[in-house]
């Protein structure tokens, strides 16, 4: 399984970006996907996670903020980012989990100015 990350950029404190993550095949829809981020020197930080038909899960940060959703029929997960913050500059990682193994994009760079 191939992952393929975009939608980030530079964006002002207060701005919305919209991350896009699609799939290289079919991710069923029981398998879950998601979205890590990471900032040198530290460890990757969930940001969200979702399983279709569930309500999404959020890292504590961002909860209220960011909105997880999935597009089954593209392959694709979306993460929504609002009110974004200078402390949500990293790195984004999308990932899928399929049978018992994570597949991870190649990250795409969401910088907020202050």
């Amino acid at each position: 399984v191939q992952l393929q990350a975009s939608g980030g950029g530079l964006v002002q404190a207060g701005g919305s970006l919209r991350l896009s993550c699609t799939a290289s095949r079919t991710i069923h829809s029981s398998n879950v996907m998601g979205w890590y981020r990471q900032t040198p020197g530290n460890q990757r930080e969930l940001v969200a996670s979702l399983r279709s038909g569930r309500d999404g899960n959020y890292g504590d940060s961002v909860r209220g903020r960011f909105t997880i959703s999935r597009d089954n029929a593209k392959n694709t997960v979306y993460l929504q980012m609002n009110s974004l913050k200078p402390e949500d500059t990293a790195v984004y990682y999308c990932y899928a989990n399929v049978d018992w193994t994570t597949y991870w994009g190649q990250g795409t760079q969401v910088t907020v100015s202050s």
